[in-house]
């Protein structure tokens, strides 16, 4: 048997969503930048999903923006906001994702902009007072701050840091890569000023994302070099990919309550049974809380052992597919910046268990032998 259960990641392609693009990978092919009829029609498919995915996320068309992915959206979104609004102070917490963590880095290192980090607490909970009083000192800076922990899942009050952002006329920017088509998503609710996602982390497909602008924040392009997608993001729109993406964020938030059920009934599972089968088993941040973390994600922290430097080549071996924490950094054998962060003890092994709609009770339960057989030794 093998389980895949590294959704954060990736998730497989909704077949759905596979039939909805297929179209414009043979017969619609044309440039939707001509003025002839294949490229009128190819540029109605681009114009109708952007207004599908404003109306499932309470926008304007005109804030909605299709970009290569979450990396390049969140890049946008901070050197535009630096550079263009001429912000001059910038606020994240060391949790983030590097695609926010390294933009803001570069800046601060030019000298663009002062940065500054918020406190947390061992958990990975915010201090939103901390933020509070940031703000009154440094008004009108950027804030970058998540919505759901990629590594840890912990879940942030958007909506708590939005009204704190708009009491001190802060510009407000959050990767919502983990929680879009997982969550119901209100850009205007929520106060922000950039949301971001991407296409394949709610089956859809790879290489596409979408990023909302909030009407009359005007900031100038990351790419240059064409007028697509006004302006805002030269270069020939991935027609097939965006027509994906709508398609797969329609089905995510059509049949969300469904989802929501079985998957955190699958991390509930995995949770009883983690806990009845390895002693000293522990959850990172606040994964282990279902009303606080995100529902796709449990981050398993495991008892020293002699297999711990290869729980994942072992669980792969197994047919198990997990991951240490973001794919984004599991290459470099760096380790994680996360869990650093929190202080965790560098003797206890990782593993990040994370499930999607398509994941079944039997793929959890032998998720959950194979690490407890591999922790049999620790509780024998």
């Amino acid at each position: 048997m093998h389980a895949y259960l590294d959704n954060a990641a990736t998730t497989p392609l909704d077949p759905e969503v596979l039939a909805a693009m297929l179209p414009y990978l043979n017969e619609h092919f044309g440039n939707p930048s001509s003025l002839h009829g294949p490229g009128r029609q190819v540029r109605s498919a681009i114009e109708q999903a952007r207004k599908t995915v404003a109306g499932l996320l309470g926008a304007a068309p005109s804030e909605i923006t299709f970009t290569s992915g979450g990396t390049e959206a969140d890049n946008y979104a901070i050197f535009g906001s630096v550079r263009t609004l001429g912000l001059r102070h910038a606020i994240t917490s060391p949790l983030e994702h590097h695609a926010v963590l390294h933009p803001l880095q570069a800046l601060a290192a030019s000298g663009d902009t002062a940065l500054s980090y918020l406190r947390h607490d061992a958990q990975g909970r915010l201090d939103l007072a901390h933020l509070e009083e940031l703000l009154a000192t440094h008004p009108r800076s950027l804030v970058s701050l998540m919505h759901g922990n990629n590594e840890l899942g912990n879940l942030n009050d958007l909506a708590a840091i939005g009204a704190i952002c708009a009491r001190h006329d802060a510009v407000l920017h959050s990767d919502t890569v983990q929680t879009m088509g997982h969550y119901p998503l209100d850009a205007q609710a929520l106060g922000a000023h950039f949301l971001v996602g991407a296409a394949h982390k709610f089956h859809g497909p790879k290489g596409v994302g979408v990023l909302y602008r909030r009407g009359g924040v005007e900031v100038g392009p990351l790419i240059h070099g064409g007028s697509q997608e006004r302006n805002v993001r030269s270069g020939t729109e991935n027609v097939y990919g965006i027509v994906g993406l709508a398609t797969a964020l329609d089905i995510a938030c059509r049949d969300m309550a469904a989802h929501q059920r079985h998957i955190l009934g699958l991390k509930t599972r995995l949770l009883g049974r983690l806990r009845a089968g390895i002693d000293d088993v522990r959850f990172n941040g606040l994964s282990a809380e279902a009303d606080a973390s995100l529902y796709t994600v449990l981050s398993v922290s495991l008892p020293p052992s002699d297999i711990s430097e290869m729980l994942l080549f072992s669980l792969d071996i197994s047919q198990v597919a997990a991951s240490g924490g973001s794919a984004c950094t599991s290459g470099a054998q760096t380790g994680s910046h996360v869990l650093d962060a929190l202080g965790a003890d560098p003797e206890r092994a990782t593993v990040r268990l994370s499930m999607s709609r398509f994941n079944t009770e039997a793929e959890v339960d032998y998720a959950a032998e194979q690490l407890i057989r591999l922790y049999q030794p620790v509780v024998a």
